[in-house]
């Protein structure tokens, strides 16, 4: 990880038929010197693609995106879009960009219909407002919400017309921040679906630290752990990394296996004899069945790994 100081990230997606880069050159960040949030990454990203950026809390992910789309400054590096300075071409990015943050201030008093409207008058729409508004709210699934106040949705239903402002200006970047934590199991799934349904000629990033977030959506992984990348490649490829590390141990007792100390204990399924539990680890101990590794299995070896 130490030789992955030096940063050149490459943002390139279509606008009509021009192509539009944005390179971050030496990128860092640190709040404290002695404690950098980010150190070193290096990558390209063309559309259409659904991008996850995964890791623990703590990782850099939000730090990176308020980076990304200039809500905090970098402590080293530049960012240049078309070879011209961000702060020379804020606008341009800004434009083209769409973006859900992790906390996100909706305007409660106001119905869905109401607020998207205020949000297309900031981002300057025009005449074309009132069919891009529709368009958004039908895509979401708001249709019959979009006379109700804000107050009054769902966490899901609130997280929809979060995503939906974000996709009023049609963006080629997307960027979405931990959308789906608070929500229960089937809003999860509907809003993966609907990023996955909205990608199209998008290039979407999406920061999580939930790994069924981006196992059914993503083409492309990222694994960014104390600020650094951990990984960079498809789903299958990260899975073919723990190959021969992940097994399971049947129990007749629910108290726990005793395995080695490089090892976790990363599940527990209750059976009729007992337990079965999944264990990850470097060198598994005898006694403990080899299995096919999931893509969680993968992201704990991984992580346990990297120390």
């Amino acid at each position: 990880m130490s030789g992955n100081r030096n940063v050149s990230i490459y943002l390139i997606w279509r606008v009509g038929e021009k192509i539009m880069e944005i390179e971050i050159k030496d990128l860092s960040k640190a709040y404290r010197p002695e404690k950098p949030v980010l150190s070193g990454i290096n990558l390209e990203f063309r559309p259409p693609s659904i991008v996850g950026l995964i890791g623990p809390n703590g990782a850099g992910k939000t730090t990176f995106m308020k980076i990304l789309v200039r809500q905090i400054l970098a402590s080293t590096g530049s960012i240049k879009i078309d070879g011209t300075d961000i702060s020379k071409s804020e606008n341009d990015l800004k434009n083209h960009l769409g973006y859900l943050p992790q906390e996100f201030g909706l305007y409660e008093e106001l119905t869905v219909y109401q607020f998207l409207d205020y949000m297309a008058l900031l981002k300057g729409l025009g005449l074309e407002k009132e069919k891009r508004i529709k368009n958004c709210i039908e895509k979401t699934g708001l249709s019959e919400k979009k006379n109700s106040r804000i107050r009054t949705l769902s966490g899901g239903q609130k997280q929809r017309v979060g995503i939906a402002q974000a996709l009023l200006n049609d963006p080629e970047l997307l960027i979405v921040d931990e959308p789906t934590v608070g929500l229960d199991p089937a809003e999860r799934v509907r809003f993966r679906n609907l990023l996955a349904e909205n990608a199209n000629h998008r290039l979407v990033l999406l920061s999580t630290h939930i790994i069924e977030d981006v196992e059914s959506i993503c083409n492309r992984l990222i694994v960014l752990y104390r600020g650094e990348i951990l990984f960079d490649g498809n789903p299958v490829e990260l899975i073919k990394k723990a190959a021969g590390h992940v097994g399971v141990l049947d129990s007749d007792c629910e108290a726990g296996p005793d395995i080695e100390t490089d090892c976790i204990v990363t599940s527990r399924l209750i059976t009729e004899t007992g337990a079965q539990y999944r264990i990850v680890g470097d060198k598994l101990p005898s006694g403990i069945k080899p299995v096919i590794p999931s893509l969680e299995d993968a992201y704990m070896y991984l992580i346990t790994q990297s120390g």
